[in-house]
């Protein structure tokens, strides 16, 4: 007569350091994801790899354009001149009265004029600035390096820069850093290029500015500036 063989029920473990031990520590799934998740300072720290700095201003990931090759190519640099129309809408001399004059001497042409010749060299859409790293901070100015890319290729790529007074002017500050790089990458295709020009800058002002000592209609102090000879001072400056 064969034995009958009676298989003992398992006893489950009930008790918590016991499955822990074996499974390892039970995770709540609500926590799932949210395990570095922390209240983060208006701007972002660099310090820790692990801290999660997505939407701060100083994020280094931020504007990267990450799994974009702009970020980093040089594609289609010096391949081929463009061709004459574009060259000529670009070179075209500017408008003498187009030119302003800053109070310390310096002329420009407003940033909106560039972006209105990129637009008739390349259409809408055919030129863009790509960021090339993130917004950096020295002292009171805040900068960031871009390149122009125009029909696909690489032209230029230059740092531009915007001083700020308080975090309340970083918005606006981060639309002059744009800005400013756009300016200087320009240059490269020739565009305003009388007003890197010594002898054309000497003609300018010789002709439409005018320099005189003004007063400061609150604290009193005076100071040289200059101005275009068909405009007048603006307060708080009056001369006197």
């Amino acid at each position: 007569m064969s034995a009958k063989i009676v298989s003992s029920p398992v006893k489950r473990a009930t008790n918590t350091s016991a499955a822990t031990e074996r499974n390892g520590p039970v995770v709540d799934k609500k926590d799932i994801g949210n395990e570095n998740k922390e209240s983060l300072p208006a701007f972002g720290s660099t310090e820790s790899k692990d801290q999660d700095l997505t939407g701060s201003l100083f994020n280094p990931a931020e504007g990267y354009l990450q799994g974009s090759e702009w970020s980093t190519s040089f594609a289609g640099m010096a391949t081929q001149p463009f061709e004459s129309r574009v060259s000529e809408v670009l070179m075209a001399p500017i408008q003498e009265n187009e030119i302003e004059i800053k109070p310390d001497g310096l002329l420009y042409l407003p940033e909106i004029k560039y972006r209105r010749i990129l637009n008739r060299a390349f259409g809408p859409g055919g030129w863009g600035l790509v960021p090339r790293g993130a917004h950096s901070v020295s002292g009171r100015t805040l900068s960031r390096e871009y390149a122009l890319i125009c029909l696909g290729r690489f032209i230029s790529q230059a740092r531009g820069e915007q001083d700020f007074f308080d975090e309340g002017g970083l918005a606006t500050a981060t639309e002059g850093c744009k800005s400013n790089a756009l300016v200087r990458c320009c240059k490269d295709l020739g565009v305003a290029s009388e007003l890197w020009d010594p002898g054309f800058i000497t003609k300018f002002k010789a002709k439409y500015c005018v320099e005189e000592w003004v007063t400061h209609a609150v604290k009193g102090n005076k100071k040289r500036m200059w101005r275009l000879k068909d405009r007048q001072w603006d307060y708080p400056w009056t001369k006197k």
